[in-house]
């Protein structure tokens, strides 16, 4: 199943571990709208032709959708009844951190086996170096900057882009050096306004006519990046100020073919973990090395910042 917010790449994971599952003799099912759909028995068999020509696709043909009954015990056991019925053995989940919540719970309570793939824009997962579906959106958010600077230079105006990342800067702090942004405000740094209009004021007297600040939606430098924009207004009037919210777009389009790959590597890994008997564990890559990680750890230990990133963010925007 996929489940929480799609990611691109979600596709390519899903045909991975179908094909894998074909190429072991196993047989496989799908669970259309993620756990919602499991507890209203929403499941297909499915085959190495099911999957076919979707490697390149966005989103996921299994849909995705949150469920509030999942999180009763009652919606719990009519999704266990289920599976047992469709004489369904374990549990491949490609999702967030809530999606693992949910597969963590339900395999504890029906001691029934749960692997989890990380499919999330926001790269926000312990344990692995890299979720599916980041690096398209790094990618999208970058190529959007770029057409944003050409108009910022073109009117000399200071632009505002906020990108995903509701608890983390992953996104905004990769896509900002990426881009070339002048500042880029996250979650786990907190800049500042004083630093920032220092910042900017910086930049305006060694020369810069237009400038770009790249903001996670979860970046608490102001109330929201509309009040940003006008506090650096009324503090720096030779700045004409623009916001840019790029939104839904960078969960959308196909995904690249670095996440192409690592869904790939992953579905395989996911699969072959359960044939090993192994469960309640997530797939993650560290150091380009498939690894298993406990599920429960995953989801509460954070995935730290790289430190040097933030430093080359720092010297960049002198």
């Amino acid at each position: 199943m996929t489940s929480g917010g799609d990611s691109p790449g979600m596709n390519a994971a899903l045909r991975a571990v179908v094909r894998t599952v074909a190429y072991y003799r196993l047989d496989c099912a799908g669970i259309y709208r993620g756990y919602q759909g499991l507890i209203e028995g929403d499941i297909v068999k499915m085959d190495a032709r099911s999957v076919h020509h979707i490697i390149q696709k966005g989103g996921t043909i299994l849909k995705t959708a949150r469920s509030n009954e999942f999180r009763t015990i009652e919606g719990r056991k009519k999704a266990h009844e289920n599976l047992v019925e469709e004489k369904i053995d374990a549990l491949i989940v490609i999702g967030g951190d809530g999606s693992f919540t949910g597969g963590m719970i339900f395999s504890k309570e029906f001691n029934f086996p749960v692997i989890g793939i990380p499919g999330t824009i926001d790269n926000d997962i312990f344990g692995t170096d890299f979720t599916i579906g980041y690096d398209t959106a790094l990618n999208t958010a970058v190529d959007v900057i770029d057409k944003i600077r050409d108009t910022a230079s073109s009117h000399n105006r200071l632009f505002f882009v906020e990108v995903m990342g509701r608890h983390a800067g992953f996104i905004a702090l990769n896509a900002g050096i990426g881009a070339g942004a002048e500042e880029i405000l996250i979650p786990e740094e907190d800049m500042g306004l004083d630093r920032l209009l220092n910042s900017l004021e910086k930049s305006r007297r060694s020369g810069k006519t237009s400038s770009i600040v790249v903001v996670a939606e979860g970046d608490k430098t102001g109330e929201n990046v509309f009040e940003l924009a006008k506090y650096v207004e009324d503090n720096l009037p030779q700045y004409e100020a623009r916001v840019s919210i790029l939104g839904h777009m960078q969960r959308g389009g196909s995904p690249s073919c670095f996440d192409r790959v690592l869904a790939s590597r992953m579905g395989v890994k996911a699969v072959e973990l359960l044939i090993d008997g192994k469960s309640n564990l997530m797939v993650g890559i560290q150091n380009n090395q498939m690894v298993a990680i406990d599920l429960e750890k995953a989801i509460k230990e954070n995935h730290s910042m790289n430190k040097e990133i933030l430093r080359i963010a720092e010297i960049m925007s002198v």
